[in-house]
Protein backbone atom coordinates (compact mmCIF):
# COMPACT_ATOMS: atom_id res chain seq x y z
CA UNK A 1 0.00 0.00 0.00
CA UNK A 2 1.19 3.28 -1.18
CA UNK A 3 2.39 5.93 1.78
CA UNK A 4 0.68 9.06 2.50
CA UNK A 5 2.15 12.04 1.77
CA UNK A 6 1.19 13.58 5.68
CA UNK A 7 2.56 10.36 7.05
CA UNK A 8 5.58 10.54 5.20
CA UNK A 9 5.94 14.67 5.55
CA UNK A 10 5.46 13.96 9.29
CA UNK A 11 8.57 12.19 9.66
CA UNK A 12 10.44 13.92 7.58
CA UNK A 13 10.03 16.95 9.53
CA UNK A 14 10.67 14.27 12.73
CA UNK A 15 13.78 13.49 11.32
CA UNK A 16 14.97 16.68 11.47
CA UNK A 17 14.14 17.85 14.66
CA UNK A 18 15.22 14.33 16.39
CA UNK A 19 18.94 14.42 14.73
CA UNK A 20 19.23 18.37 15.37
CA UNK A 21 19.28 17.06 19.21
CA UNK A 22 21.05 13.88 18.99
CA UNK A 23 23.39 14.14 16.82
CA UNK A 24 24.74 11.91 14.12
CA UNK A 25 22.73 8.46 14.48
CA UNK A 26 23.08 5.46 12.12
CA UNK A 27 20.51 4.57 9.38
CA UNK A 28 19.62 1.24 10.81
CA UNK A 29 19.07 3.34 14.38
CA UNK A 30 16.97 6.18 12.73
CA UNK A 31 15.07 3.34 10.69
CA UNK A 32 13.80 1.42 14.49
CA UNK A 33 13.17 4.88 15.67
CA UNK A 34 10.67 5.85 13.05
CA UNK A 35 9.08 2.52 12.44
CA UNK A 36 10.50 2.40 8.71
CA UNK A 37 13.33 0.67 6.50
CA UNK A 38 16.55 1.13 6.34
CA UNK A 39 15.78 1.88 2.34
CA UNK A 40 13.52 4.12 3.11
CA UNK A 41 15.51 6.92 5.60
CA UNK A 42 17.98 6.86 2.91
CA UNK A 43 15.31 7.91 0.42
CA UNK A 44 13.98 10.15 3.05
CA UNK A 45 17.62 11.91 3.22
CA UNK A 46 18.03 12.24 -0.55
CA UNK A 47 14.28 13.99 0.12
CA UNK A 48 15.37 16.39 2.85
CA UNK A 49 19.00 17.04 1.09
CA UNK A 50 17.45 19.01 -1.57
CA UNK A 51 14.41 20.95 0.73
CA UNK A 52 14.85 24.35 2.86
CA UNK A 53 14.14 27.82 2.44
CA UNK A 54 12.64 29.91 -0.12
CA UNK A 55 15.57 30.75 -3.07
CA UNK A 56 16.71 26.97 -2.79
CA UNK A 57 20.14 27.90 -3.39
CA UNK A 58 22.61 25.37 -1.93
CA UNK A 59 23.35 27.78 1.08
CA UNK A 60 18.89 27.77 1.20
CA UNK A 61 18.68 23.80 2.14
CA UNK A 62 18.91 21.50 4.95
CA UNK A 63 22.45 19.56 4.88
CA UNK A 64 24.22 16.84 5.83
CA UNK A 65 27.68 15.46 6.09
CA UNK A 66 28.24 12.94 2.65
CA UNK A 67 30.96 10.87 4.56
CA UNK A 68 28.80 10.03 7.04
CA UNK A 69 26.12 8.60 4.97
CA UNK A 70 28.76 6.87 3.17
CA UNK A 71 29.35 4.83 6.61
CA UNK A 72 25.81 4.18 6.97
CA UNK A 73 24.95 7.22 9.70
CA UNK A 74 23.05 10.27 9.19
CA UNK A 75 24.49 13.65 10.24
CA UNK A 76 22.42 16.99 10.33
CA UNK A 77 25.28 19.89 9.70
CA UNK A 78 22.33 22.12 8.56
CA UNK A 79 18.70 22.15 9.53
CA UNK A 80 17.39 25.65 8.14
CA UNK A 81 15.67 26.72 10.74
CA UNK A 82 13.29 23.43 11.15
CA UNK A 83 13.44 23.20 14.75
CA UNK A 84 12.50 26.33 15.70
CA UNK A 85 9.31 26.60 17.59
CA UNK A 86 6.17 27.30 15.86
CA UNK A 87 5.33 31.10 16.32
CA UNK A 88 1.36 31.72 16.46
CA UNK A 89 -0.23 34.97 15.56
CA UNK A 90 -2.85 36.19 17.92
CA UNK A 91 -5.52 35.30 15.06
CA UNK A 92 -4.31 31.77 15.30
CA UNK A 93 -3.90 31.18 18.63
CA UNK A 94 -7.24 32.99 19.01
CA UNK A 95 -9.25 30.22 16.64
CA UNK A 96 -7.09 27.26 18.18
CA UNK A 97 -8.20 28.39 22.08
CA UNK A 98 -12.11 28.13 20.60
CA UNK A 99 -11.77 24.72 18.86
CA UNK A 100 -9.55 23.61 22.05
CA UNK A 101 -12.95 24.85 24.24
CA UNK A 102 -15.35 23.24 21.90
CA UNK A 103 -13.79 19.85 21.94
CA UNK A 104 -13.22 20.07 25.43
CA UNK A 105 -17.04 20.75 25.85
CA UNK A 106 -17.81 17.40 23.61
CA UNK A 107 -19.56 14.46 25.28
CA UNK A 108 -16.59 12.53 23.54
CA UNK A 109 -13.59 14.21 25.41
CA UNK A 110 -15.77 14.33 29.41
CA UNK A 111 -16.46 10.96 28.36
CA UNK A 112 -12.68 9.87 28.32
CA UNK A 113 -10.45 11.23 31.29
CA UNK A 114 -7.34 10.42 29.27
CA UNK A 115 -8.46 12.88 26.37
CA UNK A 116 -9.80 15.60 28.86
CA UNK A 117 -6.42 15.77 30.56
CA UNK A 118 -5.24 16.11 27.42
CA UNK A 119 -7.28 19.03 25.75
CA UNK A 120 -7.25 20.80 29.40
CA UNK A 121 -3.56 20.69 29.26
CA UNK A 122 -3.28 22.78 25.78
CA UNK A 123 -5.75 24.91 26.48
CA UNK A 124 -4.53 26.03 29.51
CA UNK A 125 -0.69 26.41 28.06
CA UNK A 126 -2.32 28.48 24.92
CA UNK A 127 -4.43 30.25 26.91
CA UNK A 128 -1.88 31.94 29.48
CA UNK A 129 0.22 32.49 26.14
CA UNK A 130 -2.29 34.06 24.45
CA UNK A 131 -3.01 36.55 27.51
CA UNK A 132 -6.47 38.86 26.95
CA UNK A 133 -7.50 37.97 23.72
CA UNK A 134 -8.52 34.63 24.98
CA UNK A 135 -11.12 35.94 27.64
CA UNK A 136 -13.13 37.04 24.85
CA UNK A 137 -13.74 33.63 23.26
CA UNK A 138 -16.70 32.29 24.63
CA UNK A 139 -17.82 29.18 22.70
CA UNK A 140 -21.16 27.08 23.96
CA UNK A 141 -22.18 24.28 22.09
CA UNK A 142 -26.11 22.78 22.23
CA UNK A 143 -26.33 20.14 24.30
CA UNK A 144 -25.57 16.04 22.68
CA UNK A 145 -28.85 14.26 24.36
CA UNK A 146 -30.44 13.94 28.10
CA UNK A 147 -28.19 14.88 30.58
CA UNK A 148 -28.44 11.35 32.61
CA UNK A 149 -28.34 9.32 29.67
CA UNK A 150 -24.84 11.19 28.99
CA UNK A 151 -23.81 10.83 32.23
CA UNK A 152 -24.65 7.06 32.44
CA UNK A 153 -22.89 6.49 29.13
CA UNK A 154 -19.76 8.63 30.47
CA UNK A 155 -19.78 5.95 33.66
CA UNK A 156 -20.29 3.19 31.61
CA UNK A 157 -17.53 3.51 29.46
CA UNK A 158 -15.40 4.91 32.17
CA UNK A 159 -16.20 1.53 34.17
CA UNK A 160 -16.28 -0.60 31.28
CA UNK A 161 -19.89 -1.50 32.36
CA UNK A 162 -22.52 -2.93 30.18
CA UNK A 163 -25.96 -0.55 29.24
CA UNK A 164 -29.29 -0.85 29.33
CA UNK A 165 -30.97 1.72 27.02
CA UNK A 166 -34.24 2.53 25.33
CA UNK A 167 -33.98 4.04 21.76
CA UNK A 168 -36.10 5.41 19.05
CA UNK A 169 -35.04 5.20 15.75
CA UNK A 170 -35.70 7.69 12.90
CA UNK A 171 -38.95 5.74 11.80
CA UNK A 172 -40.28 6.04 15.76
CA UNK A 173 -39.63 2.89 16.40
CA UNK A 174 -39.09 2.33 20.18
CA UNK A 175 -36.59 -0.82 21.06
CA UNK A 176 -35.04 -2.06 24.53
CA UNK A 177 -31.46 -3.49 24.14
CA UNK A 178 -28.47 -4.31 25.98
CA UNK A 179 -25.04 -2.68 24.65
CA UNK A 180 -21.58 -2.91 25.53
CA UNK A 181 -20.39 0.65 25.07
CA UNK A 182 -17.48 1.53 23.23
CA UNK A 183 -16.98 4.74 22.46
CA UNK A 184 -18.91 8.32 22.80
CA UNK A 185 -17.74 10.53 19.65
CA UNK A 186 -19.30 13.32 17.60
CA UNK A 187 -19.70 13.79 13.43
CA UNK A 188 -21.24 16.99 12.39
CA UNK A 189 -23.62 18.07 14.84
CA UNK A 190 -24.35 14.71 16.65
CA UNK A 191 -22.78 12.85 19.49
CA UNK A 192 -23.11 9.23 18.80
CA UNK A 193 -22.17 6.11 21.14
CA UNK A 194 -20.57 3.24 19.52
CA UNK A 195 -21.37 -0.04 20.88
CA UNK A 196 -21.87 -3.30 20.09
CA UNK A 197 -25.40 -4.38 20.68
CA UNK A 198 -26.88 -8.11 22.32
CA UNK A 199 -30.14 -7.53 20.16
CA UNK A 200 -28.04 -7.08 16.74
CA UNK A 201 -25.12 -9.00 17.91
CA UNK A 202 -23.19 -7.51 15.90
CA UNK A 203 -21.90 -3.60 16.24
CA UNK A 204 -23.69 -0.96 16.26
CA UNK A 205 -23.97 3.34 16.50
CA UNK A 206 -26.24 4.71 18.25
CA UNK A 207 -27.67 8.69 18.07
CA UNK A 208 -27.09 10.15 21.94
CA UNK A 209 -30.07 12.04 21.43
CA UNK A 210 -32.48 9.34 20.34
CA UNK A 211 -31.27 7.18 23.65
CA UNK A 212 -34.20 7.88 25.57
CA UNK A 213 -33.06 6.31 29.12
CA UNK A 214 -29.65 4.87 29.69
CA UNK A 215 -28.93 2.77 33.06
CA UNK A 216 -25.40 1.48 33.69
CA UNK A 217 -25.12 -2.76 35.04
CA UNK A 218 -22.82 -3.73 37.01
CA UNK A 219 -22.01 -6.42 34.48
CA UNK A 220 -18.68 -5.91 33.10
CA UNK A 221 -18.23 -5.65 28.81
CA UNK A 222 -16.98 -8.29 26.78
CA UNK A 223 -15.01 -9.22 23.88
CA UNK A 224 -16.77 -9.60 20.68
CA UNK A 225 -15.86 -11.52 17.78
CA UNK A 226 -14.55 -10.04 15.24
CA UNK A 227 -13.83 -6.98 17.27
CA UNK A 228 -10.86 -5.37 16.33
CA UNK A 229 -9.19 -3.28 18.89
CA UNK A 230 -6.85 -1.20 17.03
CA UNK A 231 -9.36 -1.31 14.20
CA UNK A 232 -12.80 0.25 16.36
CA UNK A 233 -15.72 0.69 14.63
CA UNK A 234 -16.22 4.15 16.26
CA UNK A 235 -12.76 5.11 14.63
CA UNK A 236 -15.13 5.84 10.99
CA UNK A 237 -16.65 8.83 12.94
CA UNK A 238 -13.73 9.55 15.70
CA UNK A 239 -11.98 12.35 13.49
CA UNK A 240 -8.55 10.73 14.23
CA UNK A 241 -6.23 8.62 11.65
CA UNK A 242 -8.36 8.10 8.94
CA UNK A 243 -9.78 4.18 8.68
CA UNK A 244 -9.31 1.80 5.30
CA UNK A 245 -12.25 1.28 3.53
CA UNK A 246 -12.66 -1.30 0.55
CA UNK A 247 -15.55 -1.41 -2.10
CA UNK A 248 -15.84 -3.44 -4.94
CA UNK A 249 -17.72 -2.09 -7.63
CA UNK A 250 -19.15 -2.88 -11.36
CA UNK A 251 -16.93 -2.12 -14.05
CA UNK A 252 -19.47 0.65 -15.14
CA UNK A 253 -17.94 2.93 -11.87
CA UNK A 254 -14.74 2.86 -12.96
CA UNK A 255 -15.01 6.89 -12.90
CA UNK A 256 -14.74 6.74 -9.03
CA UNK A 257 -11.22 5.10 -9.22
CA UNK A 258 -10.23 7.48 -11.45
CA UNK A 259 -11.89 10.78 -9.92
CA UNK A 260 -11.58 10.24 -5.94
CA UNK A 261 -8.16 9.90 -4.37
CA UNK A 262 -7.90 6.41 -3.34
CA UNK A 263 -4.83 3.96 -1.71
CA UNK A 264 -4.78 1.22 -4.34
CA UNK A 265 -7.01 -0.28 -7.50
CA UNK A 266 -7.42 -3.99 -7.91
CA UNK A 267 -9.08 -5.05 -11.24
CA UNK A 268 -10.69 -8.55 -10.57
CA UNK A 269 -10.87 -11.10 -13.22
CA UNK A 270 -15.17 -11.14 -13.34
CA UNK A 271 -14.63 -7.85 -14.80
CA UNK A 272 -15.55 -5.97 -11.20
CA UNK A 273 -12.48 -3.94 -9.81
CA UNK A 274 -11.56 -2.94 -5.60
CA UNK A 275 -10.89 0.23 -4.49
CA UNK A 276 -9.38 1.05 -1.05
CA UNK A 277 -9.40 4.28 0.31
CA UNK A 278 -9.20 6.74 3.56
CA UNK A 279 -12.45 7.84 5.07
CA UNK A 280 -11.72 10.98 5.53
CA UNK A 281 -15.49 12.16 5.01
CA UNK A 282 -17.62 9.50 6.37
CA UNK A 283 -20.76 11.78 5.29
CA UNK A 284 -19.62 12.00 1.68
CA UNK A 285 -18.24 8.99 1.13
CA UNK A 286 -22.22 7.80 2.99
CA UNK A 287 -24.24 9.77 0.21
CA UNK A 288 -21.67 8.54 -2.74
CA UNK A 289 -21.96 4.71 -1.61
CA UNK A 290 -26.18 5.60 -1.99
CA UNK A 291 -26.02 7.40 -4.94
CA UNK A 292 -23.79 4.81 -6.44
CA UNK A 293 -25.67 1.78 -5.23
CA UNK A 294 -27.09 -0.50 -8.10
CA UNK A 295 -22.76 -0.39 -8.94
CA UNK A 296 -21.49 -1.40 -5.52
CA UNK A 297 -20.76 -4.93 -4.76
CA UNK A 298 -19.04 -4.96 -1.70
CA UNK A 299 -18.08 -2.94 1.34
CA UNK A 300 -16.08 -3.28 4.31
CA UNK A 301 -15.33 -2.87 7.53
CA UNK A 302 -19.49 -3.92 7.98
CA UNK A 303 -19.92 -0.77 9.96
CA UNK A 304 -19.58 1.18 7.09
CA UNK A 305 -21.52 -1.25 5.35
CA UNK A 306 -24.22 -0.67 8.08
CA UNK A 307 -24.49 3.21 8.52
CA UNK A 308 -24.85 3.11 4.69
CA UNK A 309 -27.82 0.94 5.17
CA UNK A 310 -29.12 3.17 7.99
CA UNK A 311 -28.91 5.79 6.01
CA UNK A 312 -30.60 4.43 3.06
CA UNK A 313 -33.27 3.16 5.17
CA UNK A 314 -33.72 6.62 6.93
CA UNK A 315 -34.35 8.48 3.28
CA UNK A 316 -36.68 5.83 1.82
CA UNK A 317 -38.73 6.08 4.98
CA UNK A 318 -39.41 9.33 4.33
CA UNK A 319 -41.19 8.37 1.18
CA UNK A 320 -43.44 5.81 2.46
CA UNK A 321 -41.11 2.65 0.54
CA UNK A 322 -40.01 0.80 3.11
CA UNK A 323 -40.32 -2.24 0.79
CA UNK A 324 -38.14 -0.62 -1.44
CA UNK A 325 -35.29 -0.02 0.59
CA UNK A 326 -33.51 -3.38 0.00
CA UNK A 327 -33.50 -3.40 -4.31
CA UNK A 328 -31.59 0.43 -3.66
CA UNK A 329 -28.94 0.65 -0.48
CA UNK A 330 -29.19 -3.22 0.10
CA UNK A 331 -27.97 -4.25 -2.93
CA UNK A 332 -25.20 -1.16 -3.20
CA UNK A 333 -23.58 -2.46 0.10
CA UNK A 334 -23.03 -6.20 -0.59
CA UNK A 335 -25.00 -7.68 2.31
CA UNK A 336 -26.76 -4.39 3.50
CA UNK A 337 -30.14 -5.46 2.49
CA UNK A 338 -30.12 -7.64 5.59
CA UNK A 339 -28.32 -4.61 8.07
CA UNK A 340 -31.21 -2.13 6.13
CA UNK A 341 -34.14 -3.77 8.20
CA UNK A 342 -32.71 -3.51 11.32
CA UNK A 343 -30.29 -0.55 10.97
CA UNK A 344 -29.75 1.64 13.86
CA UNK A 345 -27.93 4.71 12.89
CA UNK A 346 -29.36 8.20 12.48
Amino acid sequence: MAERADDRLLRLLGIVAYLDGAGPVSVADLAGRFGTTPAQIQKDVDALWVSGTPGYWPDDLIDFDAASIDRGVVHLTEARGMTRPLRLGTREAVALVAALRAMKATDAVQADPARSAVVESALRKLTDATGEAASAVDVRLAPGGDKQVVAAISSALTNRHRLRIRYVTSSDVVSEREVDPVRLHTQDEFAYLAAWCYRAQAPRTFRVDRILEATETDVPVQAHPGQEPEIDFGALFAGGSSPLATIRFAPRARWFAEEVPVESVRNLPDGDFEVTLRVTNPGWLRSTLIRLAPLVRSVSPEILADDVAGAATAALALYGDGDGAGDGAGHGAGGVRDAATSADQH
